[in-house]
């Protein structure tokens, strides 16, 4: 298969391959185009200068709180701690019921059974990191296990993270392989692979690992961890759209795409929110769609909403820390 049929099947959505050889991978993401690197920074800089009106402001935070998967992973973790994400996840703000819940909260797999049981009737998923997270080396057996045992326990939501020694040293059928894999054992639970973007180097990387996930099955494409110094970046994230777009295009599936680690305020936010919608387009402006990776993002979106009402900010310690 030349790369020049390649590149006329992936114009073309009833044509696109069923990938069944690391060859046919290859030639897949060899026929992708380059990032202009230089181009993409400056459209990210841009964008940046956009402005909120006032009146879409108090919607653009109501949608941010809707989209954050409220993370807590640390060694430290404990069933209390958990405990009191949960109620936050429900409500943020349980003096002003009009704030809606998040989108899941996100955990380690031995706790996904009880943040279950405290977000049971409510609309926030349960996610659990599995895969040897936040390296990804481990055998796929373990890999395989870590993601079992989540769903059995319930979650609703597998965030797995790639082996990036096994891409950047070009074995990039295993990496395929992996995530079909951890896609079967997921089985209806969604499936979020993690890129760590900070670690690929290049945004030519970050669009072959991209397209190679979706390929994969994904049903969500996410840049880090938040375990490496360089975390989610607004060019990342803006070629990481580009892709789930040209892939939306090329196939007719939809993939989400998740920015995590290092997104602390709701100015932050909403320039993501924007790069979003003149990147890919409204259809991503939804929680199925886009997520935020946080777990203190959601107390300074919190105030600047009533900041929105008051007029004035409220002091931090007003919202709980957990």
């Amino acid at each position: 298969m030349s790369e020049a049929d390649i590149g006329v099947r992936l114009t073309d959505p009833s044509r696109l391959p069923t990938i069944s050889s690391e060859t046919q991978l290859r030639a897949v993401l060899a026929s992708l185009a380059g990032v202009d690197a230089v181009g993409a920074e400056a459209r990210v800089a841009k964008l940046a200068t956009r402005s909120i009106k006032t009146s879409s402001k108090r919607r653009a935070l109501d949608l941010i709180v809707s989209m954050i998967d409220l993370t807590t992973l640390e060694g430290a973790d404990t069933p209390g701690r958990v405990s009191a994400m949960c109620a936050k996840a429900r409500r943020p703000d349980p003096r002003d019921l009009s704030v809606p819940s998040v989108a899941a909260v996100c955990v380690y797999p031995d706790l996904v059974e009880g943040a279950k049981r405290h977000l049971e009737g409510s609309s926030v998923a349960v996610a659990a990191v599995a895969t040897a997270f936040p390296s990804g080396r481990a055998s796929l057996a373990v890999k395989l296990l870590d993601v079992s045992e989540a769903v059995a326990a319930g979650a609703d939501e597998i965030d797995m993270v790639i082996d990036r020694g096994a891409f950047l040293s070009g074995r990039l059928g295993q990496v395929f392989d992996e995530i079909v894999a951890v896609k079967a054992a997921c089985g209806s639970a969604h499936l979020k692979v993690i890129l760590e973007t900070g670690e690929l180097v290049t945004y030519d990387n970050v669009r072959r690992a991209s397209w190679l996930a979706m390929l994969a099955g994904a049903d969500f494409i996410k840049t880090s961890t938040g375990k490496v110094p360089v975390a989610a970046t607004p060019p990342v994230a803006l070629v990481m759209l580009e892709a789930v777009r040209d892939f939306a295009e090329s196939t007719g599936r939809v993939v989400g795409v998740k920015v995590a680690g290092g997104i602390r305020s709701a100015k932050d936010a909403i320039r993501y929110l924007v790069i979003v919608n003149e990147t890919a387009g409204a259809t991503w402006l939804r929680p199925e769609t886009f997520r935020f990776g946080a777990s203190s993002l959601l107390n300074d979106v919190l105030m600047q909403r009533l900041k929105q009402t008051r007029g004035a900010y409220v002091r931090p310690e007003e919202f709980s820390g957990d």
